[in-house]
């Protein structure tokens, strides 16, 4: 794969000189120099690629905003005229699937998909370790919290393991819209052994983080008291947290997969010891 990178993935790439970067950093490819690049002598036969490129990537689950952004621009003509021309902003990803479903006879074509495949694989890479590391960060804050709401819980009555239980499932039944814990592990396909927490992707840790540190604050602050006035707000402030993912547009917590385990990744991660001896 290196001596591919070397030829097809350095700044020798054709592919790479035409790659620009956006005031946040952010790369992408104007489709009508990779159509050029592409040996496309007619853009409208490329726009053809890009339909079934688009296609692809819904189809694939993604947000077609996050990879395609069609824009209009204005391109030199002759005598120093110019003229705006219908443009389409591509991702790295919208480009691997471009590349995907352009003419196979031109040889650049299969080098680009070489390229493409190579660093979107590399980018996969990145971004699984990125949210390894959320996951290990928020599972640990949520910990940390949890025994912290436990103490709240406390002091407003919450004292036997059994009302302790209940009073967990109403956070749930209120960010879950109306699931206990018993029915997130049961939907989600967890095993009999696996806790709910230690299979949460990042994104789900997080809503559960926040319906933790809101709930203890509310606890404390408003002096709730009483088993069944905990039980409430626990819900009210998961249910508080539910519609406001709703009313962003996210993905409902009972809907997110469950993914490895944290007890894998926290293996995973673990630093060497200084002494190497078994």
């Amino acid at each position: 794969n290196d001596s591919l990178v070397s030829s097809s993935g350095s700044h020798s790439s054709p592919f790479e000189q035409i790659k620009r970067t956006n005031q946040a950093g952010v790369e992408h490819w104007s489709s009508r120099e990779f159509a050029k690049v592409l040996g496309y002598s007619d853009y409208r036969n490329f726009e053809q690629v890009i339909g079934k490129a688009k296609a692809a990537c819904f189809n694939s689950g993604q947000r077609l905003e996050d990879h395609f952004v069609d824009i209009t621009e204005m391109i030199e003509i002759g005598k120093g005229g110019q003229r705006a021309v219908a443009t389409t902003l591509m991702s790295r990803y919208a480009c691997y699937l471009a590349i995907q479903n352009a003419d196979p006879t031109k040889e650049i074509v299969a080098l680009g998909q070489t390229y493409f495949a190579i660093q979107t694989r590399r980018q996969e890479l990145d971004d699984q370790k990125v949210e390894e590391e959320r996951r290990l960060l928020l599972r640990d804050e949520l910990k940390r919290h949890n025994t912290q709401l436990a103490d709240a819980a406390k002091d407003c009555g919450v004292v036997e393991p059994r009302d302790y239980a209940i009073f967990q499932n109403h956070g749930y039944q209120g960010l879950y819209g109306g699931m206990a814990a018993q029915d997130i592990h049961r939907h989600k396909g967890l095993k009999k052994s696996q806790q709910i927490l230690d299979h949460m992707g990042s994104t789900e840790l997080a809503a559960n983080l926040f319906r933790a540190t809101q709930t203890e604050d509310k606890l404390r602050r408003d002096k709730v008291k009483g088993k069944q006035a905990a039980n409430q707000t626990h819900f009210e402030v998961g249910r508080k947290v539910r519609q406001t993912i709703q009313e962003l547009g996210g993905t409902m917590p009972e809907n997110l997969p469950a993914v490895e385990s944290i007890k894998a990744l926290e293996n995973k991660h673990k630093k060497p010891s200084l002494d190497s001896r078994e």
